[in-house]
C-alpha cells in the first residue's frame, strides 16, 4: 500500500544525521541561584538538545562550528535564550529562569469581548494553539476540531460530505463562528466558515461552550468558535505548509508578512486543496469521499496609529467546486435523472474589521459583511441560493473603581433568497426573498468583588423585524485561590436562535424525502447553567498537571427538531411542543514532563434528549460518551517529535426509514486514531509524515439506502406517499444518504513539509 512506502521514506529521512568532529557545549540552568533539574536545553537550527541533571548541568555534543541560539525551557518558567559560538569558550553557559503561571496567562477575547488573561476571565474559555492542531494536520479547521473535547465535526451526508460542528451534542446551527473576534454570522458559517482559512496564519482557536447570545446574539446558543489569526508584527516573514495523502489529497497553506508602508502592516494567506481521485472501497457504487477543488485567499492589514489606537481590516474569498455520487458521474450528468451526483459550486466572500475611535474613551467600531452564493444540485433537485449579511457594532469600555463596564449597540441585516418555497409568497407564488433587520443593545458589568472574586452581569435586548423582541440575560461568578492555581466558575445564561432550515440542514435538500413545514417556525430559546473547576499542579521535579472539569445543563423551548420517523418519506419541521435538554460532565487533563512527554486527554459524558407529550427520546446522531487524546514526545537529541492523536465515540441513534428498515438503529463504538513523526531540518525546514485512521475504521457498507436506485425508479408509493413493501423492496426503503455518523475514509499515509522564515 502507498502509505507503507510513505512511512518508510519518513523513517529513512529521520534517521539521517551529520558526521564530523564533535564539540561539547556545556552550561547550567538556574532559578534564583538554585539548580533546575530536568530543564530542556535545545540548540535551534541543529536539532540538538539535552536535559539538565540534579546540579542543573547539561552537555550537548555539536558536530559543526558557528554561532547558534540556545534555548532553555522548563514547565512553570519563562524560556530563556542565549547566543553561543562553537567552539565554546571555557566559560559555562548560564541560564537564569524566571517563574511564570504557565498556560494560565494566555490572553482570550471570546468570553467578554475584551482582551483579558484566561486566568482572569469569568467565562471559561478553552484555548488551542496552532501547535495543537499540527499534531494531526488536516486541510481545514473543521476537521482539526475532532481532537477537542466535547466538540465533534459531524458529517451530514454520505454523498457530498457536508457537515457541521457539534458542541456538547448540539448541532452546528447552534455554534457561532468568529474570525478575530468578529462574528461571521450566517447559517452556513459552520460549514464554510471553517474551511479555507490558511492554517499557516492561525495563532490560536478559542472555544466557549454554552450560550453567548448576550454578547453575540443569535446562533451563539450552543457555544462559539473564535479563530484568532496572527498579528502581522509577530507573524513569520514566510510560512508554507504542504502535505499529500495516499488517497491523492493535496493541501497547501501559504502565509506572507509584509509592510505596505511605514505605518501599514500586511498579512497575506493562501489555501489550496485538491482531491480528484474517485474511490469506492465500500462497494456501494458511490464515491467514499467527496471530490473537491478549493481555493481561498486571505488578506489582513494593521494600521499603526497615534497612541496605539487599533485599526485592523481583513478579507477572505473562498471558491469551492465539490461533488460526490455514482462513480460514473460526470459534469454532463449534473441535474439529470440518469446518473446520481451531488455537485456544489460555492463562492463566498467576507470582510471584517475593528476601528478604535480617536476619543479619550475606549470606543471601538466593529463590522463584518459577507456574501454567499451557492449553485448546487442534489440528484435532480436544484438548490440555488444567495445570502448577504451585514453586521455593525459600537462598543464603549469603561473602568470605574471595581466595575469594568462594556456597553454596546449592534445592527444586523440579513438577505436570503433561494429557489425553494422558503422564499416565495404562499398566495401569489412570486419570489419573496427573506429580509431581516435585527437592531440590539447590550450591557456588561464585570465587578471585582475581592482580589480573588469577580461577578459578571450581562443583558442584551434585540428586536427582530419578523419575530419581535428578544431578551437575553447572563451571570458569571469566578473564585480563584491566592496562588491562582485553582479557579472555580459558575455561569447561567439565556440564548436564542432564528432558524433557516435550507441553509442549516443538508438533509432538507438531499435524497428523496419531501420537506414538510407544519407551522411557521418560531425562534428557539434556551437556558444554560455551567460549573467549571480548573486546577494547576506543579511538582518539584518539573512535572505540570492541569485539570479542567465542567458540568453543564441546557434547557430548550421552541426547539426545531427535524422529524425523520413519523413518515419515512418526509422530513417534518416544526417547533417542539415540549422541551429538549442537553446535560453532562466533561473533564480535560493536560500533563507535561521535563523529558519531553506531554499528554492532553479529555472525556465528555452527556445526555441529549427530547420530551414531547410525556415521551422522552434520545436525540438522533448524538453520542453519550466521547473521548479525545493527544500524546506528544520530543526527542531533543534527534530533533524528532512523535504525536499520537485520537478520539472515541459511543453509539448514536441513527435515522431509519421505517419499521422494516433492517439497518442497525445505533452506530457501533468507533475510534479514529493517527500517528505522526516530525523532523526538524535546520532552522527553516520541517518534514512530517504518518498514518491517519490507524484502525482503518469505516461505517458499514450499507449506509446509503438503495444506493443502486438513487432516483427511486423501483419504489412503489401509496397515494399519500407511503412506501409499499414489494418483493424487490421488502424493507420499504427509498434512496437516503443521511444515515451517516463517521467518515468513509479508511487508513491512509501522509507526508508533508513546512518552510518558515522568521525574519
Amino acid at each position: 500500500m502507498r502509505y507503507q512506502y510513505i512511512i518508510l521514506v519518513c523513517f529513512l529521512l529521520f534517521s539521517l544525521d551529520a558526521f564530523g568532529q564533535n564539540y561539547a557545549l556545556k552550561g547550567r540552568v538556574l532559578h534564583e541561584g538554585e539548580a533546575v533539574e530536568f530543564a530542556n536545553v535545545y540548540v535551534k537550527g541543529l536539532a540538538k538538545g539535552a536535559v539538565t541533571d540534579v546540579n542543573g548541568a547539561f552537555s550537548i555534543e555539536i558536530s559543526t562550528t558557528g554561532t547558534f541560539t540556545v534555548q532553555a525551557s522548563m514547565v512553570g518558567f519563562k524560556s530563556a535564550q542565549a547566543k553561543v559560538t562553537i567552539p565554546q569558550s571555557q566559560d559555562e553557559l548560564i541560564f537564569e529562569l524566571e517563574e511564570m503561571d504557565g498556560g494560565l496567562d494566555e490572553v482570550v477575547v471570546s468570553g467578554t469581548m475584551q482582551e483579558v488573561s484566561k486566568l482572569d476571565s469569568p467565562v471559561p474559555v478553552e484555548v488551542y494553539s496552532a501547535n495543537f492542531f499540527r499534531a494531526n494536520p488536516t486541510p481545514s479547521i473543521f476537521e482539526s476540531l475532532q481532537n477537542v473535547n466535547g466538540v465533534r465535526p459531524q458529517i451530514n451526508c454520505n454523498v457530498c460530505n457536508t457537515g457541521d460542528i457539534h458542541i456538547n451534542g448540539l448541532e452546528g446551527p447552534y455554534t457561532m463562528v468568529l474570525i478575530d473576534g468578529m462574528p461571521i454570522v450566517s447559517g452556513l458559517a459552520t460549514v464554510y466558515g471553517l474551511t479555507g482559512i490558511p492554517q499557516a496564519l492561525i495563532d490560536r482557536v478559542e472555544v466557549v461552550k454554552g450560550p453567548a447570545s448576550t454578547l453575540y446574539g443569535s446562533e451563539a446558543v450552543g457555544g462559539l468558535i473564535n479563530v484568532i489569526t496572527k498579528k502581522p508584527e509577530s507573524a513569520p516573514l514566510v510560512s508554507t505548509d504542504f502535505f499529500s495523502t495516499g488517497w491523492g489529497e493535496m493541501n497547501l497553506d501559504l502565509g506572507l508578512r509584509s509592510n505596505w508602508s511605514e505605518n501599514i502592516q500586511s498579512l497575506t494567506g493562501l489555501n489550496a486543496f485538491y482531491y480528484d481521485n474517485p474511490i469506492d472501497n465500500n462497494g456501494d457504487g458511490f464515491t467514499d469521499v467527496t471530490l473537491s477543488k478549493r481555493i481561498s485567499f486571505f488578506q489582513k492589514i494593521n494600521v499603526l496609529r497615534p497612541e496605539d489606537r487599533l485599526f485592523t481590516m481583513a478579507g477572505r474569498y473562498v471558491y469551492e467546486d465539490r461533488w460526490g455520487g455514482e462513480m460514473n458521474w460526470t459534469s454532463a450528468d449534473r441535474g439529470g435523472d440518469e446518473v446520481y451526483g451531488e455537485s456544489i459550486y460555492t463562492s463566498r466572500w467576507e470582510t471584517f474589521g475593528t476601528w478604535q475611535l480617536p476619543t479619550s474613551e475606549t470606543m471601538n467600531f466593529q463590522f463584518s459583511v459577507n456574501g454567499h452564493n451557492q449553485n448546487s444540485v442534489y440528484g435532480k433537485t436544484i438548490y440555488n441560493a444567495d445570502q448577504y449579511i451585514g453586521f455593525a457594532q459600537l462598543t464603549w469600555a469603561k473602568t470605574v473603581q471595581k466595575h469594568n463596564l462594556l456597553l454596546g449597540s449592534a445592527y444586523r441585516y440579513t438577505f436570503y433568497d433561494d429557489n425553494t418555497s422558503a422564499t416565495s409568497d404562499l398566495i401569489s407564488e412570486e419570489n419573496a426573498p427573506s429580509v431581516i433587520h435585527l437592531p440590539g443593545a447590550f450591557l456588561q458589568d464585570e465587578i471585582k468583588l475581592t482580589e480573588s472574586q469577580s461577578l459578571l452581569l450581562g443583558v442584551r435586548f434585540d428586536y427582530n423585524s419578523i419575530h419581535g423582541s428578544i431578551f437575553s440575560p447572563r451571570v458569571n461568578y469566578k473564585l480563584s485561590s491566592a496562588d491562582k492555581h485553582t479557579v472555580f466558575r459558575l455561569s447561567a445564561g439565556n440564548g436564542f436562535r432564528v432558524a433557516n432550515v435550507f441553509t442549516e440542514d443538508h438533509a432538507a435538500l438531499t435524497g428523496a424525502r419531501e420537506v414538510v413545514f407544519t407551522e411557521e417556525l418560531k425562534p428557539e430559546r434556551s437556558w444554560n447553567m455551567n460549573a467549571n473547576l480548573v486546577k494547576k499542579i506543579y511538582t518539584d521535579k518539573g512535572t505540570f498537571i492541569g485539570i479542567d472539569g465542567s458540568a453543564f445543563y441546557t434547557y430548550f423551548t421552541n426547539r426545531i427538531i427535524p422529524d425523520y420517523e413519523t413518515n419515512p418519506n418526509q422530513i417534518i419541521y416544526s417547533n417542539l411542543d415540549g422541551s429538549a435538554v442537553s446535560k453532562g460532565v466533561s473533564l480535560n487533563i493536560d500533563a507535561a514532563w521535563p523529558n519531553g512527554l506531554n499528554v492532553t486527554a479529555g472525556g465528555t459524558v452527556m445526555d441529549v434528549s427530547i420530551e414531547e407529550e410525556e415521551i422522552k427520546t434520545r436525540q438522533l446522531l448524538t453520542e453519550r460518551f466521547s473521548g479525545v487524546w493527544s500524546v506528544g514526545y520530543d526527542i531533543f537529541q534527534l530533533g524528532l517529535t512523535v504525536d499520537y492523536t485520537g478520539n472515541v465515540y459511543s453509539p448514536m441513534r441513527l435515522p431509519l426509514l421505517g419499521p422494516l428498515d433492517d439497518r442497525p438503529a445505533y452506530s457501533p463504538w468507533y475510534s479514529i486514531q493517527n500517528i505522526q513523526l516530525t523532523k526538524k531540518l535546520g532552522a527553516k525546514w520541517e518534514i512530517y509524515g504518518g498514518v491517519k485512521n490507524l484502525l482503518n475504521f469505516t461505517p458499514a457498507p450499507n449506509s446509503i439506502a438503495r444506493s443502486f436506485d438513487p432516483f427511486d425508479q423501483g419504489v412503489e408509493f401509496t397515494p399519500n406517499g407511503t412506501v409499499i413493501p414489494t418483493s424487490n423492496n421488502p424493507n420499504a426503503l427509498t434512496f437516503d444518504p443521511t444515515y451517516v455518523y463517521a467518515p468513509n475514509q479508511g487508513i491512509r499515509g501522509f507526508l508533508g513539509v513546512r518552510f518558515t522564515v522568521s525574519d
